[in-house]
C-alpha cells in the first residue's frame, strides 16, 4: 500500500533524517513520490512519477524542504491510476476564498457515485484526486451557503462530513493541510500513527524511529494545529475491511477486462 508522512510543528524543525527513512520505503512503493513543506509564507511542493529511491533529486529536496513547520509526504503504490506525474501525491489547490489546500491519500475508493463527475475534471486518473476535487467543491458550497470565509471549525465540519460519507466500503487514510490545521483520518486498523515530540507531532503509516508511536483515533477525523491536537469529530461506523472480491473487481474494471 502507499505510505503517508506528516508533521504539525510547534516551530520550524529539521525532519530530514525521518524523511530519508520514510522515502527509503519507496522500494516497496515505487510508483511516484511527493513532498509538501510549509514554513510561514514559504511553500515547497515537489513530485515525481518515479520511485523516490531512484530519484536524483531526493537528497536535495529533503535538504531544502525537510526543515519546516508543517509537512506532508507520500510514496505511491499504484492501485487506481498509472505511474504518471499527475497521479503522484500530494494534490493541492485553492478554494474560492483563496485558501490553499494540500491532500494525500492512502487507500482506494470502491463505491461513491458523487465522485464520478470528477473523472472529467481531474488532471490524472486516480480516485484520490477525485476525492480532493470533491472536498474543494464541498468547501466552496459551504462558503457560498454561509456567505463568508469558513473558520477553522466550519472547515473541519465539512471535512468531517466528507470522511463520514466516504468511509463505508472505502479505504480512506488521509492527511490534509489547509494552511492552519492538519487533518488526519484512518479507517483501516494499524495504518496511521502519531509520535508526539517536544517539537510537534509526527504522523506516519508505519513507525519510522524508536520512541512511542501511538495509534491515531480510529474512524474519527482529528486535526492538529501548531503541533497539538486541535479538533476532533465523532466516531463513525465506516471501518475498511479488505474484500478480495471487491479489490479484484475494481482492478478488472479499471483495466477494461
Amino acid at each position: 500500500m502507499c505510505e503517508l508522512f506528516g508533521f504539525s510543528g510547534k516551530k520550524r524543525t529539521d525532519l530530514s533524517g525521518l524523511l530519508a527513512e520514510f522515502f527509503s520505503h519507496s522500494v516497496n512503493n515505487p510508483d511516484g513520490w511527493g513532498l509538501a513543506s510549509f514554513d510561514n509564507s514559504q511553500t515547497i511542493i515537489y513530485k515525481e512519477r518515479i520511485a523516490a529511491y531512484k530519484s536524483t533529486n531526493i537528497e536535495r529536496i529533503i535538504k531544502e524542504a525537510g526543515k519546516a513547520r508543517d509537512i506532508i509526504g507520500h510514496i505511491r503504490l499504484a492501485t487506481i491510476g498509472y505511474d504518471d506525474f499527475n497521479n503522484s501525491h500530494p494534490f493541492s489547490g485553492y478554494d474560492n476564498s483563496g485558501r490553499f489546500w494540500t491532500f494525500a491519500h492512502n487507500g482506494t475508493i470502491f463505491e461513491c457515485d458523487d465522485l464520478s463527475i470528477y473523472s472529467y475534471k481531474q488532471k490524472g486518473s486516480t480516485d484520490s484526486e477525485r476525492v480532493f476535487l470533491y472536498l474543494l467543491d464541498k468547501i466552496n458550497e459551504e462558503t457560498d451557503k454561509k456567505g463568508h470565509e469558513l473558520d477553522a471549525k466550519e472547515r473541519f465540519d465539512v471535512v468531517d462530513r466528507i470522511v463520514t460519507k466516504l468511509s463505508p466500503k472505502n479505504k480512506l487514510n488521509i492527511i490534509i493541510f489547509d494552511g492552519e490545521q492538519t487533518y488526519l483520518h484512518t479507517n483501516y486498523k494499524d495504518s496511521l500513527y502519531v509520535n508526539n515530540t517536544p517539537d510537534g507531532a509526527i504522523f506516519a503509516t508505519v513507525p519510522l524511529s524508536d520512541g512511542t508511536w501511538d495509534h491515531l483515533p480510529f474512524k474519527t477525523l482529528v486535526s492538529y494545529k501548531d503541533g497539538e491536537p486541535f479538533l476532533s469529530g465523532k466516531e463513525h461506523e465506516g471501518e475498511y475491511i479488505p474484500d478480495e472480491q471487491a479489490i479484484r473487481a475494481i482492478f478488472l474494471a479499471y483495466a477494461g477486462l
